[in-house]
């Protein structure tokens, strides 16, 4: 309806339920003036029946009261029956009349004795639990002595509905959340439609809808798109909040149910939090979905069956790079017009959904433009923020997985030799050129496989493995996470690859750069099958080597063990880069290269301090040793302070100090 009907729907509606509660009030007055007579003076008069045909007929749309009869299948005098509690909550000649009508001032409130004896057509079915004003919580039952003399009221959400101001339930709204999602991509679009035409089949009871998908925003936009296009409000539930006691849980399926006619709503229940072992939040949901015959779908967690209702699934299919590029111009708009690279690269290297792009965009623009003076902001200046805020909307999938690692370090403090420096260089360059190569020039519809970049790091420890990989996350200005092995490999069958499952879905949709510590640990030969437990270790390395192949993003791992890797892995890994053991050279300019340039030194010689033969690790414990130690004698940091560190860092590692190696060092 428009302002103007609604407004005008909305005085109608008002004439129409107080003519209606005149009938019922006129009800009562005529059984208190015929001293209790017969039932056949209870017939409404002609007169009423023709005013109330007139005004339903006047009205842009039908009248509330009737659109809740019909909706709950109320007779004639179950109806009357609500007018009569929706009397006494709105007039106070409602309670005289009940009173007198009863013959006791103190009883100026309806009960169902009342109602048999006062109202047309009384019918004692009306006042079984399973009948509709009980079923439906339309009506509440108070103390009293027996079923037909204690008090009557009308449930609050039914009132606001019959008066034309319907909200939704305050025991729900606890629980319940309306949604109203930004539009999907078009993907997304095309999976809302399917589910329309699953709802129009019009099966009995309809199929429960699963969307499956690691983003709940893009799961959202699909059950907001089907709900609109088929003419629904929508509401979420967390899966968390399902009572687990059998009356909570059946009163809220009454309650959602109800809802559900009054305002012509479907329920999407997100499932994020189970992951099918907590068995009594398992049963609850279930169990919810047999009392629930309208519409239901369900958001997140793990395929589910169900024995009391049918459900269908859906893999949500992820916004395309050119999808994604699309969205991101059409939401900018003119500010677009020159960030052609820029977008693409974000598109290439961020998985976001429609709802984060259109937030990051109109925060970042308007940011960006109060942040210049009010002018349109610089190309560049706000290519550099869209970003950030990219960054930033995407962490929040990888925080609660793995350790986030600042990066620190930048080329100046990595001492490689040329040949690894040029392929450090060629995995940024591989990263900053994928748009152009997978996409402009078509290499991504030649396979979705091998698109990701991955990089071996091969080393004795200490050589500068992280510190390498966190240079490349400064450069490429993405996030670095190492990967907790402990945390994701588990000794029961399954585990390890529902945990690795999960990092890669969520660092998919980060952009983020994976480092795997110690990989031989978890990317380790497989094993000639012996028993159930090796062959399911070569099942855990196959989808290892599978997802690491289909990862879009930089995975990077590490090992100290190059030979101890599966060989079938090694082929799929795009860079390899040795990081040998420095030479005395080498070990010179990373001591060169130590100190800050805030830290006080004196008559340090780094060509005596590069014959002491430890990696790069090493010499930074040594000299971090050194500068506590100088800075506990209020002095600048010099060689005395530097061999005692020494001694300390060596005895640590179980490596014999020879006299060669700290000679002349004091």
């Amino acid at each position: 309806m428009s302002s103007i009907s609604h407004n005008n729907w909305h005085t109608a509606n008002q004439r129409y339920l107080t003519a209606a509660l005149g009938v019922v009030c006129a009800a009562l007055q005529r059984y208190a003036a015929l001293d209790k007579g017969p039932a056949t003076e209870r017939d409404v008069p002609l007169a009423q029946r023709v005013l109330l045909r007139m005004l339903a007929g006047g009205m842009p749309d039908p009248p509330a009261l009737d659109v809740v009869c019909a909706a709950f299948g109320l007779s004639p005098f179950e109806r009357d029956i609500l007018l009569l509690c929706a009397g006494v909550a709105l007039d106070v000649e409602f309670a005289r009349a009940c009173a007198l009508a009863q013959g006791e001032p103190q009883r100026d409130y309806p009960t169902f004795a009342l109602a048999l004896a006062a109202l047309p057509k009384p019918n004692w079915q009306a006042l079984a639990p399973n009948a509709p004003l009980r079923y439906w919580h339309l009506i509440d039952i108070g103390p009293g002595t027996s079923l037909t003399s204690s008090p009557l009221r009308i449930d609050e959400r039914i009132l606001h509905e019959l008066t034309g101001f319907g909200q939704l339930d305050p025991q729900l709204s606890a629980l319940v959340e309306p949604l109203d999602q930004q539009p999907g991509s078009h993907g997304h679009q095309e999976l809302a439609e399917q589910i329309v035409s699953l709802w129009a089949t019009n099966a009995s009871p309809t199929p429960v809808i699963h969307l499956l998908g690691s983003d709940r925003a893009s799961r959202r936009a699909v059950a907001t798109s089907a709900c609109r296009a088929a003419g629904l409000r929508l509401y979420a539930l967390a899966a968390n909040d399902i009572p687990t006691n059998a009356v909570e849980r059946e009163r809220l399926a009454r309650l959602w149910e109800r809802e559900a006619a009054l305002s012509n709503s479907a329920l999407l229940i997100e499932c994020d939090q189970l992951d099918g072992t907590e068995q009594s939040r398992e049963q609850s949901l279930d169990r919810l979905l047999g009392m629930i015959s309208g519409l239901v779908l369900i958001a997140g967690g793990v395929r589910r069956r169900s024995i009391r209702r049918t459900i269908i699934a859906f893999n949500l299919p992820t916004a395309t790079t050119q999808e994604q590029q699309a969205i991101w111009r059409s939401t900018l708009g003119d500010s677009a017009i020159h960030l052609n690279g820029s977008l693409d690269l974000l598109a290439t290297q961020f998985s976001l959904s429609p709802a984060a792009i259109h937030t990051i965009c109109h925060a970042t623009v308007g940011a960006t433009t109060r942040a210049i003076g009010g002018t349109r902001p610089a190309s560049d200046e706000l290519a550099h923020r869209l970003w950030q805020a990219a960054r930033n909307e995407a962490r929040q999938y990888m925080d609660d997985l793995a350790q986030w690692i600042e990066p620190s370090a930048s080329w100046h403090d990595l001492i490689l030799p040329e040949a690894q420096k040029r392929t450090m260089k060629e995995i940024v360059l591989h990263m900053r050129q994928r748009a152009r190569v997978y996409q402009q020039w078509g290499f991504a519809t030649k396979s979705a496989r091998g698109l990701g970049i991955s990089a071996l790091f091969a080393g004795g420890s200490g050589t500068g493995k992280t510190m390498a990989a966190e240079v490349l996350a400064a450069e490429l200005q993405l996030d670095l996470y190492r990967i907790d092995l402990s945390a994701v490999v588990s000794k029961y069958i399954g585990e390890t690859e529902k945990n690795l499952r999960r990092v890669f879905d969520a660092a998919e949709a980060s952009g983020a750069i994976l480092l795997f510590d110690e990989a031989d640990a978890l990317f380790g030969k497989r094993s000639d099958v012996k028993d159930s437990h090796d062959r399911h270790a070569n099942i855990e390395v196959s989808y290892l080597l599978q997802r690491m192949e289909s990862y879009r993003g930089l995975a990077i791992l590490t090992t100290n063990l190059k030979d101890s890797l599966d060989s079938a892995f090694l082929r799929r890994i795009r860079f390899v880069v040795q990081f040998p053991f420095p030479d005395a050279e080498q070990r010179a300019e990373i001591w060169r290269r130590m100190f800050p340039n805030a830290t006080p030194t004196e008559g340090l010689d780094p060509t005596k301090l590069a014959r002491l033969s430890v990696a790069g690790g090493n010499i930074r414990n040594i000299a971090l040793g050194a500068a506590f130690l100088a800075a506990d004698e209020q002095t600048p940091v010099r060689m005395q302070h530097l061999l005692r560190a020494a001694h300390s860092e060596c005895a640590k590692i179980e490596k014999p100090l020879t006299a060669s190696e700290i000679k002349d060092w004091v």
